[in-house]
């Protein structure tokens, strides 16, 4: 549909954990399919079920070092102590050369780096929550998270709403059939554009 104009366009999205970004981006993906996903480098070890090139590309703390030496990534930061995250510049470019757009699922700080670095030819979306609350309550119920990394996470979502007037569009996910046509309408707005 759009592979005439998605030369250079991307994708990204990004919001606090428990915000719902996964689910709205799954559906993104299989209902565009001109849209591809980007799979993000990391130094973290795979978690149960996770296949390297596909859900991310692991590496070492120590390759991907080398990697940040040799200018390999469109951004990349240390998001917890030791632990890297990154957008390999390959990943974007063999998406573009397949004629597709990019979709890049990340963090606050490395949606920011990827608006500098391709500002013309950006999507910024930032979702969110209704409230800190209701975020809360969402990372509690996924079970997934200690007493520590649950207020890790919910003080770093405080800190990652303070960004939200950086993108170019902000989707409060209340309900997820509504944020889901608003995130396709701004998807589809700046394809068109």
């Amino acid at each position: 549909m759009w592979s005439t104009l998605t030369s250079g366009k991307i994708i990204i999205i990004t919001a606090p954990s428990g915000s719902g970004k996964t689910t709205l981006v799954k559906r993104l993906l299989s209902d565009f399919s001109w849209l591809k996903f980007s799979v993000s480098a990391c130094t973290r070890q795979p978690r149960n079920g996770e296949v390297d090139g596909k859900d991310y590309h692991f590496y070492t703390e120590e390759s991907f070092k080398k990697l940040i030496e040799e200018d390999a990534f469109a951004e990349w930061e240390m998001v917890y102590p030791g632990k890297y995250y990154g957008t390999l510049k390959a990943e974007l470019n063999k998406i573009w050369a397949a004629t597709h757009t990019p979709l890049v699922d990340i963090d606050v700080q490395g949606a920011l780096e990827i608006q500098t670095s391709y500002p013309d030819t950006s999507l910024t979306v930032f979702i969110q929550a209704p409230s800190l609350e209701a975020l809360r309550e969402r990372l509690i119920k996924r079970g997934t998270e200690t007493p520590h990394s649950l207020e890790e996470r919910v003080s770093k979502a405080g800190l990652e709403l303070s960004f939200a007037a950086q993108f170019d569009k902000i989707i409060i996910n209340d309900d997820l059939e509504v944020a889901l046509i608003e995130l396709k309408q701004a998807v589809t707005d700046f394809m068109a554009s």
